[in-house]
């Protein structure tokens, strides 16, 4: 399987799908049409090939993921508003969605940082083994992150958006398979995907708990200071894993990659077809699928043949 190198998320009541500096957003709108929206974004670092040194790119990569989703997701949230927007409640909306999001990175860095360490340290009466404490403290941090899930899953809306990303999983998957893209090809692949951001939060689970462990100041709070300064290295670290396991095929990165491929089982659902339909558009907006497949799978000298 040769990867695309596209990738997106899903948003309300659609998907968004990036192909390099262009993405597409695809929308279904109340009156069941869709609505495909293609745009351009370049990342906010101006340096672009900062931007593609190992373990920088994933940090920027990360941010400017945070920043067209919010942007896509404000966007596709304007369907279904039910009063037209003045200019400037429009932009007071924009400052409130950044502030929201700012605030929603550091809750979750507290939470899934800093939190796990000092429930951790709990239990140095018990034990004073630093190896102990830090796979302790992974295990919290990792269950915090299950429970967030499952929580969230829950909610009906939330429902229909994990369907829509596995509408985009099995649309990608479709194509590095080789298949046309049609419901019927996409309903049948699979749901799950390596590049996922799901499988990314997973890494990033895991890498910060070998990181922590060459953490030793003495300082309690010098400790913490030093977990959250080591976040850039630790999400720069999981986005190359993540590159690689794309990318490459072999029995340990299936081995790597099957953790976070579970978790998706959480994140995903199965989509129905109006779902697929929405997805197609996205990805058919921004991805030559059929000359790729020429080029990765030799669909065209096939067919001579023939």
């Amino acid at each position: 399987m040769k990867s695309s190198n596209i990738g997106g998320q899903a948003v309300l009541e659609g998907i968004m799908m990036r192909n390099g500096e262009k993405y597409a957003v695809a929308v279904r709108k109340p009156n069941q049409e869709i609505d495909v929206c293609v745009k351009s974004y370049k990342s906010i670092f101006p340096f672009k090939k900062l931007g593609k040194l190992p373990l920088v790119r994933g940090v920027i990569g990360f941010i400017d993921s945070l920043i067209l989703g919010m942007k896509t997701l404000t966007y596709s949230a304007s369907f279904y508003e039910e009063e037209e927007l003045s200019a400037a409640q429009e932009k007071k909306e924009q400052i409130l969605m950044g502030v929201i999001t700012v605030f929603s990175i550091i809750a979750a860095v507290g939470i899934f940082m800093v939190v796990p360490y000092f429930v951790s340290s709990f239990f140095t009466n018990i034990t004073s083994s630093r190896i102990v404490l830090t796979i302790l403290e992974g295990m919290i941090r990792m269950g915090l992150f299950l429970l967030y899930i499952v929580f969230i899953s829950k909610m009906k809306d939330i429902q229909r958006t994990f369907m829509y990303h596995g509408a985009e999983h099995k649309c990608i998957n479709c194509i590095e398979q080789g298949l046309d893209l049609t419901v019927e090809n996409v309903r049948k692949s699979s749901r799950q995907h390596k590049r996922c951001g799901t499988s990314f939060l997973f890494f990033v689970m895991i890498v910060s708990m070998i990181v922590c462990f060459f953490i030793t100041a003495q300082s309690q709070w010098m400790r913490v200071g030093i977990r959250l300064a080591v976040m850039p290295l630790i999400a720069g670290i999981s986005y190359e894993i993540i590159r690689l396991a794309g990318n490459h095929d072999s029995w340990l990165i299936q081995v790597l990659s099957r953790p976070g491929m579970w978790v998706q089982n959480l994140t995903t659902k199965e989509p129905d077809d109006s779902m697929i339909e929405v997805a197609i558009q996205a990805v058919e907006a921004v991805f030559d699928w059929k000359e790729y497949q020429r080029e990765n799978f030799g669909l065209e000298e096939q067919e001579k043949e023939c």
